[in-house]
């Protein structure tokens, strides 16, 4: 089954809780044992799942991934960056974090740690962005 969100993101840096619409998304396809895809088609944002409990662990990660690839203005990395958008810090941690996660689905429904939830990254907001949602039904 083919789900499409459409998210509005409000921050230029940051993680939007989706985990509520990937849910609906399996509870519509019926799908009661299976797997679900959530890729966001964006060079500058990514799906994760992580804590949904504390906030300090979202500033914690954009913290982390701001030392790993500085934004354009905060470090001395920054004034090296070759991409011509002047967004390269943007493009990198998206790919430090990848494009999709794959979630398992049991009794119709994903299949989450108890503090676990799903989240879109932005790294390059505001912007409106899509993300994908697949969901496949086991072959058994």
């Amino acid at each position: 089954m083919k789900y499409e969100l459409e998210i509005q993101s409000n921050v230029q840096t940051g993680f939007i809780d989706i985990t509520q619409q990937v849910q609906d998304c399996v509870r519509k396809s019926g799908v009661q044992d299976g797997i679900c895809v959530v890729f966001v088609p964006h060079t500058t944002a990514s799906p994760i799942c992580n804590e949904n409990w504390d906030p300090g662990l979202q500033v914690d990660t954009l913290m982390i991934l701001d030392r790993v690839a500085p934004s354009r203005l905060s470090g001395a990395l920054a004034a090296h960056y070759r991409h011509s958008d002047g967004n390269a810090a943007a493009h990198i941690k998206a790919s430090l974090l990848g494009a999709s996660q794959t979630l398992l689905v049991e009794n119709g429904k994903l299949v989450l740690g108890t503090w676990q939830g799903v989240y879109l990254a932005e790294f390059d907001g505001p912007r409106h962005r899509r993300v994908l949602v697949r969901i496949i039904r086991d072959a058994e």
